[in-house]
């Protein structure tokens, strides 16, 4: 089948969270599948333009509207690509070429929408008829729209699927944006209005053929008010389902990332003790091998679970336990955890900064790895942290609740340590039945690190079930 990705990024293009991860993985996994013909359109944003990391070349460009504006519409490919798989980029400096951010302009409803209808656009240029549309969060939510107001007779058979990472940003605007952005035909007013507003996710979600999200328990949250930001009532009114994201095992592996000085694998980890010895010594820790390290990379904001790290990090750090923390976030929690570590020298360490070799040295050196997160998608960080042997201790919440079944000490079943309500003393709790097993049951807390190491987390699976989707769909 023929299927084109859009999406706003896409590593190792342009990365700024999970969603850059996922697009990296997935289209490269499905084009893997015997028949398929994948392509991934993202757009040129200044630092591809400008950069000679990547080899492009031109397509071609013409003009398009967007409501009363004729846009330029450049179209680059990537040259060193897959037979199966080819990655283009939409060109226009005003909304992308000229501009060094990728997010948080004032206008960024604008550039995604715009966006959003070049891509389709760009299709139709290359005449690639898509069997399946697959398009990801808000910044491609309209290419859903544009697809079923305006493409639906060049491609009539073709099929939509939107995908929500995030449900908190949906690409809101003004009610006067339909009229003066969008240029869509006005039955379609309805459709893109939500509570007296433009809401670009509300349209693609009413306008798909199946709505998906990154994990099953995500989708079971996101029919509750708590976690949907206004879009239960929609999100249960529509066809939902949930796919659990993979992560690229290539990339990471502990036994051949090249930012680890020593590689193991889940039957010899010996390589693990090392990094841990030389994590201890590159963050300024005391060098013991009886406390073992918690560990915590991430964006340091509330629901990343940070305010209850704070909340109980007087307690934590009366036991015999090192901490380390790597990341940049609210300025709150910033302060807070830089006293944290300046009054607890040796034992504690954090450090302000995104650095991704530094993460893989944290994942390899740590034995657990701490997620409190008040929601989670997905999550990626609990599954890279189980390739890398560090067990993880996690909210049950989202994705994390169906990647880290809790530990079971009679049965040696499960992947690592779970709380269920939000809160300072229930993590606490769990933190505190983690580190017991580290420190009166080795053995078996080194058999629980192996077997998480041996989960299959790579993209074959989620891969396999987008396929059966697509299948079952095009079959309607």
């Amino acid at each position: 089948m023929r299927i084109a990705m859009i999406a706003s990024e896409a590593a190792p293009y342009v990365k700024t969270g999970g969603l850059g991860d996922v697009m990296q993985a997935l289209p490269g996994e499905l084009a893997k599948q015997r028949g398929n013909e994948v392509v991934l359109i993202l757009p040129l944003y200044k630092k591809l333009k400008e950069g000679k990391q990547f080899d492009l070349e031109p397509v071609g460009n013409f003009t398009m509207e967007l409501s009363w504006r004729e846009s330029y519409v450049g179209i680059f490919r990537l040259k060193s690509r897959r037979k199966k798989l080819q990655v283009y980029f939409i060109d226009n400096d005003y909304y992308f070429g000229a501009r060094s951010t990728v997010y948080g302009d004032f206008d960024d409803g604008e550039r995604f929408a715009y966006f959003s209808k070049a891509a389709l656009a760009a299709l139709y240029y290359l005449d690639f008829k898509p069997d399946v549309l697959h398009c990801h969060d808000w910044q491609a939510a309209m290419a859903v729209v544009y697809c079923k107001a305006l493409y639906h007779s060049w491609c009539p058979g073709a099929k939509t699927v939107f995908t929500i990472h995030n449900v908190e940003y949906q690409g809101w605007a003004n009610a006067d944006f339909f009229d003066n952005t969008l240029g869509l035909p006005d039955p379609f007013r309805s459709v893109m209005t939500f509570d007296g507003a433009v809401n670009m996710m509300k349209g693609a979600i009413v306008s798909a053929d199946m709505v998906t999200t990154v994990s099953r328990s995500y989708a079971q949250e996101l029919c509750y008010p708590y976690y949907a930001h206004k879009l239960d009532d929609i999100l249960r009114s529509n066809r939902l389902c949930g796919i659990v994201n993979g992560i690229d095992t290539t990339v990471y592996d502990p036994e051949t990332d090249p930012a680890l000085k020593h590689h193991y694998n889940a039957e010899d980890l010996e390589g693990k003790k090392a990094c841990k010895l030389a994590l201890q010594k590159e963050m300024g820790l005391d060098i013991r091998s009886d406390a073992p390290i918690l560990a915590m990379v991430t964006r340091l904001a509330g629901h990343k679970g940070i305010d209850l790290l704070c909340y109980i990090s007087q307690k934590l750090v009366q036991q015999n336990i090192q901490l380390v923390i790597v990341g940049t976030g609210e300025k709150q929690y910033e302060y807070a955890l830089s006293v944290l570590a300046k009054e607890n020298p040796g034992k504690v360490a954090v450090r302000l900064a995104f650095d991704p070799a530094l993460a893989s040295r944290v994942y390899a050196g740590a034995d657990l790895y701490l997620m409190p997160s008040k929601s989670e998608p997905c999550g990626l960080s609990q599954l890279i942290a189980m390739r890398y042997g560090t067990v993880p201790v996690v909210a049950a919440t989202g994705g994390l609740r169906d990647t880290v079944p809790p530990y079971n000490p009679e049965t040696g079943e499960g992947r690592g340590f779970t709380f269920q309500s939000y809160n300072g003393d229930d993590f606490f709790g769990a933190i505190e039945r983690a580190v017991k097993l580290y420190q009166e049951d080795r053995d078996a807390f080194t058999a629980l690190a192996q077997r998480d190491m041996k989960e299959d987390f790579s993209w074959k699976v989620p891969a396999g079930e987008y396929q059966q989707l697509y299948k079952e769909l095009l079959a309607e």
